[in-house]
């Protein structure tokens, strides 16, 4: 194979490589960007204000800041839902039984009730197991809800990563090809690779 043809075919791929890579990065840029849009989109209806501080005495450093910088603002970003749900709202779900033994309990309590209805003490233990019960169960679907706003978000930012890097390579293909298209008119043409 001639020179000149070589350079044409690696200038002309070059050239389809840097369209592929812009073409992908587009992409990737608009689903980043529908993932950030849709997550604040999502999350600023429900108007959760992140206070100034969690109440965890033990919280690092890290944690507090982030609480003490949020504080009073509405929740609008994945890391928001994040640091909430599991320094927040995780902290305070930590004294509560888990959702199964909360609804354990529940049960025994109601079952406990229906042998004798009329017992005050057992109304009020079959009482403060439903209250329990409901209690862990908001708790857990929030904490869900929004760690899953995080996970969605997370994955906006990594798409939007994901496109400079293919921004990035496709100029390097374009110059590349324009490069050997510049060179495909200096070179020799009876030289063979």
């Amino acid at each position: 194979m001639n020179r000149k043809s070589f350079d044409k075919i690696a200038s002309v791929i070059g050239l389809l490589l840097a369209g592929f890579l812009i073409v992908i990065g587009g992409i990737l840029q608009y689903g980043g960007n529908f993932a950030t849009d849709q997550v604040a989109a999502q999350l600023k209806p429900q108007a959760i204000v992140i206070p100034a501080e969690n109440g965890d005495p033990k919280a690092t450093a890290e944690v507090k800041k982030f609480f003490a910088d949020n504080g009073e603002k509405v929740m609008t970003t994945g890391q928001q839902a994040q640091m909430y749900a599991d320094h927040y709202i995780g902290f305070h779900m930590s004294a509560m039984p888990t959702y199964a033994a909360a609804s354990g309990a529940n049960r025994a309590a109601a079952g406990a009730l229906a042998t004798d209805p009329t017992n005050p003490e057992l109304q009020a233990a079959a009482k403060q197991a439903a209250g329990t019960v409901e209690t862990v169960f908001k708790g857990d679907t929030l904490r869900g809800m929004l760690l899953n706003a995080y996970a969605f978000g997370t994955l906006g930012q990594i798409a939007m990563v994901a496109s400079y890097v293919s921004f990035a390579g496709g100029l390097i293909f374009l110059i590349l090809a324009l490069l050997g298209f510049a060179h495909l008119r200096r070179a020799d043409t009876d030289s063979i690779i």
